[in-house]
């Protein structure tokens, strides 16, 4: 990552797929600016040789969000950044060089992915509560797609436990995930996996106001 204040991230998505992630870090992100989106189209071939046809390898940045879905291009994007030094993350993929957590509200804390891995990715609350009562909320490192913030609000006036399922229901709702991928350890699809680490969460910064008997 270079010293600049700003993360600059690059987009590559296939016929709008990332345009959902972009608007929430647009709209939720500080100190960060979306410096390029290439968007390739979908309908191409089921096997591609030669991606170089079909890649752009003319950009600069921070950090590169991989949204393609053709795994050709995904793969060939990451040997592209690997040649100029820039961390890719690509949310329910698998591709060896590339950080690759099953949702985006799946990434783990990491070196090296600057302010977008700072505030974007598992999520992490603040609350007060007064007599089983949520009453307040801040949400301090949420979703890309924006439904940590979208949701928090939800929450309020409600006992905890009523809390716990309403966030994970209400989060499901927004969740663009592919609901036919799997979790490989939790056997859950990436729906429900994006409601139970936002209800998990939640349960995490309940606890941290429970004193410890």
């Amino acid at each position: 990552m270079s010293d600049r204040k700003i993360c600059r991230i690059v987009v590559f998505q296939q016929n709008g797929s990332g345009e959902l992630k972009i608007a929430g870090i647009e709209a939720f992100g500080k100190g960060i600016e979306i410096a390029k989106v290439f968007d390739l189209p979908s309908g191409l071939p089921e096997v591609i040789d030669e991606p170089e046809e079909y890649m752009n390898k003319d950009f600069e940045g921070d950090l590169v969000l991989n949204f393609l879905r053709h795994p050709d291009l995904s793969e060939y994007l990451v040997k592209i950044c690997r040649d100029k030094g820039i961390p890719v993350v690509a949310s329910g993929q698998r591709i060896p060089g590339a950080v690759c957590p099953f949702t985006c509200c799946g990434l783990g804390r990491k070196a090296g992915l600057g302010a977008y891995g700072n505030q974007f990715g598992l999520p992490e609350y603040e609350v007060r509560i007064e007599e089983g009562i949520i009453k307040e909320i801040r949400v301090k490192r949420g979703a890309s797609c924006g439904a940590t913030w979208q949701t928090a609000g939800k929450v309020l006036g409600l006992k905890v436990e009523d809390a716990l399922e309403t966030i994970g229901r209400e989060v499901q709702y927004l969740c663009m995930a592919d609901p036919s991928s799997f979790d490989p350890i939790s056997g859950k699809s990436a729906v429900h996996y994006a409601g139970d680490v936002h209800a998990a969460a939640l349960k995490r910064a309940v606890g941290k106001l429970t004193p410890r008997e």
